[in-house]
C-alpha cells in the first residue's frame, strides 16, 4: 500500500534538516582542459571563472577542482611541492580566491583535491627530510634501511609499475612511494605530519572552500614492520607488478580512521563543510564504510565500482547499491561514472549501440541513484573517449604500461566551447593536449542552441533530481535487477518514485503501478522498456 501523501511543509522541513551535500550534484573540473584563458594551451583558474555561468546552469549543486597547486607535474598536480600555493600555470591565489567568490554568487559551493598521502620530491618538506637522519623532518616521509643484501625493506609495488622503494644515497636509505619514484609517501604516523596536514585544511577553509575530496587516502599509512604484502590470489586482471600481490601492509592501515577523526574535528569547527574520500583496492567498500562510519568521520566516499566497471548491467548497479544501506551509523555514498581516472563512462559502455543515444540513459541512471553523484566536465555534451597517439601522451602511468593503459589522457582532453573557433574555444594556442575528434561537433555553442541536445537533456535531469527529495535524499528499493532490467523505487517523507531502465539491447515487459512520468528516454513507458530506454515517474 502505498504511503499517505504528506504535506508539502512536512517534506520542506524534513529537507531543510540535511546537509547542503547530501544528495548533490557535484561537477568535476579538471582545470588543465576546461578553459585557457592566456594562450599558453593549458586552462587555469580565471579560465573556469569566466566559464562559471555554464556551470550554474547544468543546475548542480557544487565543483569539484582537480589539483591547481604548486607542482613540477610529474603527474599533473597530484604531485604537490607547496600545498598552499596555486602553480603558475593555474594562475595566483587571488585567481583562486575570485574563482571562491564568483562560485558562491552563483550559488555553486567549491571542493578542491586534497593529496595527503603523499607529496612531491620537489616539496620543501621532502628536501629537508633526506638531507640526513637527524633533522626536523627526518621522519616526516618513510625510510628504511635496505634488508643485508641490500635490496628494498620490502617487496611492495607501486602502482605505476615497479618496486615502491627508491634508494637516496644522501641517507643511504630506501624511501617509500606508492605512485611515482618523485612521489615519496608522507608518514602519517608521525602527529608532526599530522598537524602539518591539518593546518594545510585550515589554510584552504579560511579561504572559503565548501569541502575537500580526499585523494588516495588508503595509501596514507604503511605498516611500520614494513611486512612483505602476499600473493594475490584470484584470477583478477594483472598488468602491472602492483596486481599481483594482496596489498595489506603498504596500505589501509587501521589508524586511518583515527586520523580521519582529526580531519572532521578541524572541519567541524567551518559550518556546512563536506569531506569525500577516493578509496580503491580489493578492500574498499569495508574501508569506505570505516571512513564514513557514525558522525565522527568523513561524510562520504566513492570508490571505483562504475569507474572501472567494462560494461554496465542491473546487478553491477543493484550491487553498488546494496552496500550503503540505508541503517544506523551506515555513511552517505558518493558516484561518479566518469572522471580523470578512467575512459569515459559512454565510450566504455555502449557497445554496438548509437554513443549519444546510451550517454542519455546513463545520465538518467545517474540522477537516479542514492548518494551523492559526480559529474564529469564534458559528460554534459556526451564527450567521447579521445583516441591519443603515444607521441601525445602525457600521462605517466600510460606512457609507462603502452599500450595496456587506463585511457587517461584520453578522458582529460580540453572542453570544446565553441565548435568554429581554433581549438575549439578552448585555447587561442596549441592544447595541452588534442582534442577529440569528434568533440567540436558536440561544442557547448551549438548545444546551448539545440532544445534537442545532450546538454539540455543534462539541465533538465539536473534540475530534476534537485526538485525531488525521494531523487535527492531518499531510501532506495531495488525492485528488480534482472539481467539488463533494473527497477529502483525511491521514497523520501511520503513520495515514492520508481525509476526503470532497460540497459540492453532487447525490450523487455515490466508492471509498474500508476505513475506520473518525470523523465522518459528511449519510448520507455510503465509496461514496456524498449531497448536502451528508462524513466522516472512519480507513484499515484
Amino acid at each position: 500500500m502505498m504511503p499517505d501523501a504528506v504535506q508539502p511543509s512536512t517534506q520542506a522541513d524534513s529537507v531543510a534538516a540535511l546537509p547542503w551535500w547530501h544528495g548533490a550534484s557535484i561537477y568535476q573540473i579538471y582545470p588543465r582542459s576546461f578553459l585557457d584563458s592566456n594562450g599558453d594551451g593549458i586552462g587555469d583558474l580565471k579560465g573556469i571563472t569566466q566559464r562559471l555561468d555554464h556551470v550554474a546552469a547544468l543546475n548542480v549543486d557544487a565543483i569539484w577542482l582537480s589539483p591547481f597547486f604548486t607542482s613540477p607535474m610529474q603527474d599533473f598536480g597530484y604531485d604537490v611541492s607547496d600545498y598552499r600555493g596555486v602553480d603558475p600555470i593555474f594562475g595566483t591565489l587571488d585567481d583562486f580566491d575570485a574563482l571562491v567568490a564568483r562560485a558562491h554568487a552563483l550559488g555553486l559551493r567549491i571542493i578542491i583535491d586534497q593529496v595527503w598521502s603523499h607529496t612531491s620530491d620537489q616539496h620543501a618538506w621532502f628536501g629537508e627530510s633526506r638531507q640526513n637522519r637527524r633533522n626536523d623532518k627526518a621522519d616526516w616521509y618513510v625510510w628504511a634501511d635496505p634488508k643485508p643484501d641490500g635490496t628494498p625493506p620490502s617487496n611492495w609495488q607501486s602502482v605505476f609499475g615497479g618496486p615502491a622503494w627508491t634508494w637516496d644515497a644522501r641517507r643511504q636509505q630506501y624511501y617509500l612511494h606508492n605512485f611515482l619514484t618523485s612521489q615519496p609517501d608522507l608518514n602519517l604516523h608521525n602527529p608532526a605530519v599530522q598537524e602539518a596536514i591539518l593546518g594545510v585544511a585550515r589554510f584552504w577553509l579560511e579561504r572559503g572552500v565548501d569541502g575537500f575530496r580526499i585523494d588516495a587516502i588508503n595509501f596514507a599509512m604503511h605498516d611500520p614492520q614494513l611486512r612483505d604484502n602476499p600473493p594475490a590470489s584470484g584470477n583478477h586482471k594483472r598488468t602491472r607488478p602492483f596486481d599481483f600481490q594482496n596489498r595489506i601492509h603498504n596500505m589501509s592501515h587501521p589508524d586511518i580512521p583515527l586520523f580521519l577523526e582529526r580531519v572532521a574535528g578541524v572541519m567541524n569547527l567551518y559550518p556546512d563543510r563536506f569531506t569525500v574520500a577516493e578509496v580503491g583496492g580489493d578492500n574498499a567498500i569495508a574501508e569506505m564504510h570505516e571512513f564514513t562510519a557514525g558522525n565522527r568521520r568523513l561524510n562520504s566516499a566513492y570508490g571505483f565500482n562504475f569507474l572501472y566497471a567494462e560494461q554496465l548491467d542491473a546487478r553491477t548497479v543493484a550491487d553498488a547499491l546494496a552496500e550503503w544501506p540505508d541503517t544506523p551509523g551506515t555513511g552517505w555514498p558518493s558516484w561518479a561514472f566518469s572522471n580523470h581516472d578512467a575512459p569515459r563512462a559512454a565510450s566504455r559502455w555502449h557497445g554496438g549501440h548509437d554513443h549519444d543515444d546510451y550517454a542519455r540513459l546513463i545520465m538518467l541512471l545517474l540522477v537516479a541513484l542514492r548518494g551523492n553523484i559526480f559529474l564529469y566536465y564534458g559528460e554534459e555534451l556526451g564527450l567521447t573517449q579521445a583516441e591519443i597517439g603515444f607521441d601525445d601522451l602525457q600521462d605517466p602511468e600510460a606512457i609507462a604500461n603502452w599500450p595496456l593503459t587506463l585511457g587517461r589522457d584520453g578522458a582529460r582532453t580540453p572542453m570544446p566551447w565553441v565548435a568554429a573557433a581554433p581549438g575549439a574555444g578552448f585555447s587561442t594556442g596549441k592544447p595541452w593536449l588534442p582534442l577529440g575528434a569528434d568533440h567540436a561537433a558536440r561544442a557547448v555553442d551549438v548545444q546551448r542552441d539545440d532544445p534537442g541536445s545532450m546538454l539540455h537533456w543534462t539541465q533538465m535531469l539536473m534540475a530534476l533530481r534537485r526538485s525531488q527529495p525521494a531523487l535527492r535524499h531518499g531510501n532506495v528499493e531495488v525492485a528488480v535487477a534482472q539481467g539488463n532490467t533494473l527497477v529502483l523505487c525511491r521514497s523520501w517523507a511520503g513520495q515514492r518514485l520508481v525509476c526503470a531502465f532497460n540497459l540492453g539491447a532487447e525490450p523487455c515487459a515490466v508492471d509498474l503501478p500508476a505513475c506520473t512520468i518525470l523523465a522518459q528516454h528511449g519510448g520507455a513507458t510503465p509496461s514496456l522498456l524498449p531497448a536502451y530506454s528508462g524513466l522516472i515517474a512519480r507513484c499515484a
